[in-house]
């Protein structure tokens, strides 16, 4: 049965693994392109505060140093928090939700392969700004801005939250808003209590943390844009007239 003049309708994603089209609410629409734009300058005042020894690192240190008295208290399970940034926890976390949206949605290949190199960009950033900025971490020794295991746990999480929330339902479709939200919460919780075990912990500064929060806006943002515009078409070849000159 036709709905359209222009044949049967489709529903889900089809073989290139593109969302059909659907309109969004201007307000998210503008979060999409603020929330990176934001991030990115904030991480650009952060790597400026570090580099001239701005007035920033005064109340960062403050804070740091209160912050770690909680650690005697429950030096455990700060512990446990802080080693949610390793690698052997959260490329565990982001790879069952890049399986559960490939089992769910076979076609959906597309937005799996635009978060993977969110992830892999992470070491390669993390590390070129360890080595610009040389910050002293609160323990000793240098090159602990901005937080390795911060942006790790923050990509991770947050790319495990952006394919079960957009892709993960049947033929990729997005899941429902309450759904989705708690995904989001979820995701944002985790790196929250992350950041504060590697703070309690002594292992970073809370600007280190903030830093890799915003990186992981940034690197984020930009697999849900891949994500949502699809895989690339290739393009139609033209014909050249032939020279009958």
């Amino acid at each position: 049965m036709s709905y359209t003049p222009l044949g049967p309708r489709e529903t889900g994603r089809g073989r290139s693994g593109r969302l059909p089209h659907s309109p969004e609410r201007p307000f998210v629409s503008l979060l999409r392109t603020a929330a990176p734009a934001a991030a990115l300058l904030l991480l650009a005042v952060a790597c400026r505060q570090v580099l001239a020894d701005g007035p920033l690192l005064g109340p960062d240190r403050d804070l740091a140093a209160e912050l770690r008295t909680a650690d005697a208290a429950a030096r455990g399970l700060y512990q446990l928090l802080a080693d949610l940034g390793n690698m052997a926890v959260a490329l565990p976390v982001f790879a069952v939700a890049a399986g559960w949206v490939l089992v769910r949605a076979r076609s959906c290949w597309w937005p799996v392969c635009c978060t993977v190199p969110a992830l892999v960009c992470v070491p390669v950033v993390v590390s070129g700004l360890k080595a610009w900025t040389g910050r002293c971490g609160p323990l000793g020794g240098e090159g602990y801005f901005p937080s390795g295991h911060a942006a790790t746990a923050a990509v991770a999480f947050g790319c495990a939250a952006l394919l079960l929330a957009e892709h993960a339902g049947p033929g990729g479709a997005r899941a429902a808003r309450p759904a989705a939200w708690s995904l989001w919460a979820a995701a944002a919780a985790l790196t929250a209590a992350n950041g504060l075990g590697l703070v309690v912990r002594g292992y970073h500064w809370p600007l280190d943390v903030a830093a890799s929060w915003c990186l992981a806006v940034v690197l984020t943002a930009a697999a849900s844009a891949a994500a949502r515009r699809g895989p690339p078409r290739p393009g139609r070849r033209r014909r050249v007239a032939p020279d009958r000159g």
